[in-house]
């Protein structure tokens, strides 16, 4: 029997740390698909860091026992037949509503390169539900452990105005271990 994770940051706190992803993007309105490879760093940041700094600028909102990540990324992907690696990271503030849902600000989002605030909870199984509305599109995704070193995240991609859906993904992730 899986054990509820019990808080948004027991959850943050189990992410923490170095993981290779494979992701596999499935584009329905081109019929296409892609296959990435990443290395993914996921790390606390103090709430007043210049990066989280920045993002709450971006942002008029009161919050509550904020705290902050960054996420960065090497990623290679079969789309292209260059086989040069993109460097990205992003900044995620959390600001709890209770111990199981609240919001994230982002200084990027994930389906489109611009500021973004996300309603998130975590589900019974102990899963992050993250919702966020762009200004043309709506992604929802979820994130779980399926053990410590290992998880897996999906997304759905949808139009705003119809909510047909876009695009869908699925990333397992397991986590680099320290010899």
């Amino acid at each position: 029997m899986k054990k509820r994770i019990e808080t948004i940051n027991s959850f943050i706190d189990k992410s923490i740390g170095t993981w290779k992803s494979i992701r596999s993007t499935h584009s329905l309105a081109f019929q296409e698909f892609e296959n990435t490879n990443s290395t993914i760093s996921i790390n606390n940041i103090k709430i007043d860091n210049i990066e989280a700094s920045e993002t709450l600028k971006n942002f008029n909102l009161e919050l509550n026992d904020p705290f902050a990540i960054q996420i960065k990324w090497e990623a290679k992907s079969d789309w292209s037949e260059e086989q040069t690696a993109i460097f990205d990271q992003t900044t995620l503030i959390f600001s709890k509503k209770d111990s199981f849902s609240g919001i994230i600000l982002k200084n990027k989002g994930y389906a489109e390169s611009v500021k973004s605030c996300s309603n998130y909870f975590l589900d019974s199984e102990g899963g992050l539900n993250i919702k966020t509305e762009y200004d043309s599109t709506v992604s929802f995704e979820r994130i779980n452990f399926l053990s410590m070193n290992v998880r897996f995240r999906y997304s759905i991609l949808k139009n705003k105005s119809n909510l047909s859906i876009i695009q869908t993904s699925h990333s397992s992730e397991i986590r680099e271990l320290i010899n």
